[in-house]
């Protein structure tokens, strides 16, 4: 079975509109575990606009499941944040700062060699590595070749065209996961992924490890609780 982490920088952002620690992070990450999610989520950004450096030390301490920082590894901010908490998993994303929300890949054959470096920063220290990619065999390629034990395929594009036309949406993301397995790579997911389409994309995706969810979820949690929320999202995955 696929496994679900609750990306929490929604919750972080609610938090941080009004000052004080309403709604408590620690404690919606502690419930989203005791909800049945495998892993928790989080993207500090050096603005710290939603989840605070503070946070990933306060949430390493509790955290019981898989705790997965995501960010740019081109930021020595995060590098020294990510080697000082140990995650189970680093997520290394190209965003550019100030960036609203991650909206592409890595080119990695252009940063092959500066990938393969900081994969092996992080590996070094018993962190398991995962490169954002969008769905192209040759992006896939170059990602293996940096050693990276994981990538996640940004499902953006999927997401916006599934309604229109499923069959063909998920075309480009079968090919690379067919891909990675053939090169041994282990496959993560994550951006607009929703009750909508997380079922057909995780029935359809060859290898999937790990979804990795946060707006949606946090949205539909407002109208159906979180506890059931995240046991839907689960059943998405069986």
């Amino acid at each position: 079975m696929t496994k679900l982490s609750v990306n929490i920088n929604k919750i972080a952002t609610l938090r941080n509109s009004r000052g004080g620690n309403n709604p408590d992070l620690v404690k919606v990450a502690l419930d989203c575990e005791r909800f049945g999610a495998q892993g928790i989520t989080v993207h500090p950004r050096p603005d710290e606009r939603h989840i605070r450096y503070q946070d990933v030390y306060d949430l390493k301490a509790v955290i019981a499941t898989e705790f997965n920082i995501e960010g740019n590894c081109k930021e020595d901010k995060f590098v020294d944040l990510v080697l000082a908490n140990k995650p189970a998993q680093v997520t290394l994303v190209p965003d550019a700062e100030g960036q609203i929300t991650s909206n592409h890949g890595w080119d990695t054959l252009k940063y092959k060699d500066y990938l393969k470096e900081m994969v092996a920063v992080f590996q070094k220290e018993g962190i398991r590595v995962s490169i954002f990619v969008d769905p192209v065999v040759e992006m896939v390629e170059g990602a293996a070749e940096t050693g990276t034990d994981r990538i996640e395929l940004y499902t953006e594009t999927y997401a916006h065209n599934y309604f229109a036309d499923r069959e063909k949406a998920i075309v480009s993301y079968i090919a690379a996961a067919h891909h990675a397995n053939k090169l041994g790579l282990g496959i993560n997911a994550g951006h607009d992924l929703d009750l909508h389409n997380l079922h057909y994309f995780a029935q359809s995706i060859p290898g999937l490890l790990e979804v990795s969810i946060g707006h949606a979820l946090i949205s539909d949690a407002l109208y159906l609780g979180l506890e059931t929320t995240v046991q839907k999202y689960l059943q998405q995955l069986i």
